[in-house]
């Protein structure tokens, strides 16, 4: 089976059967019957891709309540490392860190369910990076968690001084104090 569980409930990597000849390669990248057959059910309404250099670092963002968003992520050029952040009050995760190389190459993919702050940080000269989300997004419902809080301790595999950040991203707060989530999942 492709799909594998984390210690994260959830939380799923994607491993598609790549079926390579001399002409190039071919796999399936999304089939929803798969994850169906897996109780997961998702309907994907957007798609997002950004191109970014090495060193930038997105994240840690989610959205709230109604507007929270789940996604399946994968890299379509270069290199990442991918992160996500368990923000489910009562979890037994919560608060904790899961990290993933995701590229071209290993064509891994992630399924990040509601309830989780995502980011990612460009490990390669540059990154083409494609993420599913099953829901708008919505500026009002938009939370953040300081990529570098002490108290998450994520390694984002760069030095101080190759990563850069968006203006909103230096400003987001600690752990302890971002926006409350909410305790549904999907």
């Amino acid at each position: 089976m492709p799909l594998i569980k984390t210690d994260f409930d959830g939380l799923l990597i994607f491993e598609p059967k790549v079926i390579e000849d001399d002409r190039g390669y071919f796999y399936e990248s999304y089939n929803r019957r798969m994850y169906e057959d897996e109780g997961y059910q998702y309907d994907w309404v957007q798609d997002n891709q950004a191109f970014s250099s090495r060193g930038v670092v997105r994240g840690l963002h989610y959205q709230t309540g109604d507007m929270a968003q789940a996604k399946l992520v994968r890299v379509i050029e270069g290199e990442v490392l991918d992160v996500v952040v368990d923000i489910r009050p009562g979890s037994p995760t919560y608060g904790k860190s899961y990290s993933i190389i995701l590229n071209a190459e290993n064509k891994k993919q992630l399924l990040v369910p509601r309830g989780f702050a995502h980011g990612y940080a460009v490990l390669s000269d540059t990154a083409i990076f494609f993420y599913k989300c099953d829901n708008y997004y919505s500026k009002e419902h938009e939370g953040g968690i300081l990529f570098n809080d002490p108290q998450l301790k994520i390694d984002w595999l760069l030095t101080e001084s190759e990563i850069q950040l968006s203006e909103k991203d230096k400003v987001q707060p600690v752990f302890n104090k971002h926006r409350p989530f909410f305790t549904e999942t999907k």
